[in-house]
């Protein structure tokens, strides 16, 4: 477990963004992307019969929709363990390989930090 106020206080938000997503939203899955100009984008899960993105797929391309260029940092608020591929590959894609992602459990406290690579 990471200690969440040694994190910088940009990552902290972005942790606490994410958390209030999937509590507001009652969805498996929070997440916060920040891109290269400091704005962030907030997720949920959406799953659909026709459409199922990942809260970190969404937050990805809410990014893109909205005309951002590269991630600086992305958050996930979930049970799993770590980011999946899936999710890596979608901040991969838009902010490179060495953007890290932090993956924390439904409390917010970040259990781990991992790259896009």
């Amino acid at each position: 477990m990471t200690d969440n106020s040694a994190l910088d206080p940009e990552d902290r938000k972005i942790v606490t963004l994410a958390r209030s997503a999937r509590a507001r939203n009652g969805v498996p899955e929070g997440a916060a992307v920040r891109d290269d100009t400091g704005r962030t984008y907030v997720a949920g899960t959406v799953a659909l019969p026709s459409l199922r993105l990942s809260a970190l797929q969404t937050a990805v391309a809410m990014a893109v929709a909205s005309g951002a260029k590269s991630l600086e940092a992305a958050a996930v608020v979930t049970d799993a363990e770590s980011a999946s591929d899936e999710d890596r590959a979608a901040v991969r894609d838009l902010g490179g390989p060495e953007t890290p992602v932090l993956v924390a459990g439904v409390d917010g406290t970040v259990r781990s930090t991992v790259t896009a690579g």
